[in-house]
């Protein structure tokens, strides 16, 4: 019994940390508690949704043995499309979809909600389950979703306030995403196959790859979180979320920013 509850507190501990962790990051308009729950509560209904991907994918492409099919194509690719149809069917059209970090914010609810389930699936597996597995998809994959949410949330939200590029940033929104989620398990996945010289290579490689997601992460937040309309109301400015020039981050995506069209959220 104590066992099973230690491992019950590893495996839901890293979800509930890092919903708090974004949560606190929408720094200037709040989501609604009840539609964070139905995102989260989404992500797990993503699970059977995710079955039914894999079994059209297999129904095209004769499932295979080898790493890559499994980590793109039984995971990377089911999982992250089913998480993206999930999310776009409870947030697309909600009128609390209003602001650019939003779409961070319900994704990696959702993404976290599915990592949920996936990791107490895992953590209590007859074959795979115990302490090692649980302490490894904390540290790893539970984090994992974390980041592939993030990213496909940044490209949702540029999606929704800029329409003349709706496509285009859809298409990216699941297809970095599981991209990400494919690399990320490719790499996972041959470092344990292979001989030790070629397996520290790859997991050197992994390494810099989680780094990078971080990275990238993190400045998607901030970007997004900068460009709120509700900052400078917050801070009695007149400046309506814009940004000037010498803002201190990668001016990349500024040039999106500056062309915010918030009426396009209402209009869907």
């Amino acid at each position: 019994m104590i066992y099973d509850t230690i491992l019950l507190t590893i495996a839901v501990l890293p979800v509930i940390l890092l919903m708090i962790y974004i949560y606190r990051q929408d720094k200037y308009e709040k989501e609604p508690i009840g539609l964070l729950a139905m995102v989260f509560f989404g992500g797990m209904l993503a699970i059977p949704l995710d079955f039914l991907v894999i079994y059209l994918i297999e129904a095209i492409i004769p499932p295979n043995d080898t790493v890559a099919y499994v980590a793109f194509l039984q995971a990377g690719v089911p999982e992250e499309l089913s998480k993206f149809i999930i999310l776009m069917l409870i947030i697309w059209w909600n009128k609390n979809f209003n602001e650019y970090m939003d779409g961070i914010v319900y994704a990696t609810f959702l993404g976290l909600g599915f990592a949920l389930v996936e990791n107490i699936g895992y953590v209590f597996s007859e074959e795979v389950g115990g302490f090692g597995t649980a302490f490894m998809r904390a540290l790893l994959s539970v984090p994992g979703h974390f980041l592939f949410a993030v990213v496909m949330g940044y490209f949702m939200s540029l999606a929704k306030f800029n329409p003349s590029k709706k496509v285009l940033y859809l298409f990216l929104s699941f297809g970095v995403a599981a991209l990400a989620h494919g690399l990320f398990d490719w790499l996972l996945m041959v470092s344990s196959s292979i001989n030790a010289y070629a397996s520290g290579v790859i997991l050197l490689a992994f390494i810099i790859l989680d780094v990078v997601l971080w990275r990238m992460g993190i400045r998607y937040i901030r970007r997004h979180q900068q460009s709120s309309q509700f900052k400078d109301s917050n801070n009695n400015d007149d400046n309506h979320g814009s940004f000037n020039d010498t803002d201190d981050f990668d001016n990349g995506g500024v040039s999106e920013y500056r062309r915010i069209d918030w009426e396009a959220g209402r209009r869907g």
